[in-house]
């Protein structure tokens, strides 16, 4: 049976088909040990389809492939080292030395790997926000912000998801991270930024890998918009059409982590309305209102 080796510092980790995340040193340097393991017969058929946004083994495959190890604007951390066996995959990455990003930066980072060729690999991902969505869908929705001040807006956005993921399959198809919040872009090199946690590499509509970054930023969606558009080739999108992605990405994923946040809360003690400064709730809460010029937008 595998185990971490002795001496191995344990790190935060996440992920269905991750074991564990450990610091370590390797040959002198010091490296990232990301443990993955083989799924088993219960877990979700999408971890066994190379082209699904849960496919266990794609960060590996992005390792071994090198696809985006000097990619322009956003680029792997250097691989050390890929271990396989019959328990799962072993990945050694360079530990990664993080800096202080400003958001518009990162914003201009994700347009220029935009425009990356990422090939024809089978194992990139396609249609990460609807296999997420599809996942919320069989948990029978928000169910949890149904219960609060803003169910209308929720079950009207809701009602209308598949409307705004068909205009985002209309939007250009580019490169994107997949989960490109600032922990997971810890490091720069040049002009580009380092990121770890491939797990989600693929295609998908123009601004939504910015969407997803904007949760997490001190800036205004707006602004990091046109950085992104500034550092598109030409032609590639139009301002509009990115902040489509962007608000879609954004106001989609903000709600169903609220909901998310809610329903762990919920059937404690109390009225839901009183848990909502909870502080397990309350940061989920700030990203939503946050949200609010964009939720009218796509309300309109």
């Amino acid at each position: 049976m595998w185990q971490p080796e002795p001496g191995w510092r344990p790190l935060p980790g996440a992920g269905p088909a991750t074991v564990g995340v450990w610091s370590a040193t390797h040959g002198g340097r010091e490296v990232v040990v990301k443990r993955l393991r083989c799924p088993d017969p219960h877990d979700a058929p999408g971890t066994l389809a190379p082209n699904d946004a849960n496919y266990w083994r794609r960060a590996c495959d992005v390792a071994l492939s090198g696809v985006v190890a000097a990619a322009p604007g956003l680029r792997e951390a250097p691989v050390v080292r890929v271990d396989e066996d019959a328990e799962g995959i072993t990945l050694v990455h360079e530990r990664v030395e993080r800096v202080d990003a400003p958001g518009l930066w990162l914003a201009a980072c994700l347009g220029r790997f935009a425009a990356v060729d990422l090939g024809r690999h089978a194992w990139l991902a396609r249609d990460q926000l609807r296999s997420r969505l599809g996942l919320v869908d069989r948990r029978g929705g928000w169910r949890t912000l149904a219960r609060t001040p803003m169910a209308d807006i929720a079950d009207h956005l809701w009602t209308r998801r598949t409307l705004w993921l068909e205009r985002c399959d209309a939007l250009p198809q580019v490169a994107q991270h997949g989960d490109p919040s600032p922990a997971n872009i810890p490091g720069r090199s040049g002009d580009s930024a380092v990121a770890i946690d491939w797990a989600h590499l693929g295609r998908g509509p123009v601004g939504a890998d910015l969407g997803y970054l904007s949760l997490a930023t001190r800036e205004a969606i707006e602004p990091m918009v046109e950085a992104y558009v500034a550092a598109l080739p030409a032609g590639l999108a139009t301002p509009d059409e990115v902040a489509t992605g962007a608000r879609v990405m954004a106001v989609y994923t903000a709600l169903t982590r609220l909901d998310w946040a809610l329903a762990r809360v919920a059937e404690g003690e109390g009225a839901l309305a009183g848990k909502f400064r909870h502080p397990s709730v309350a940061p989920y809460i700030r990203a939503m209102q946050r949200q609010v010029s964009q939720i009218e937008a796509l309300l309109g």
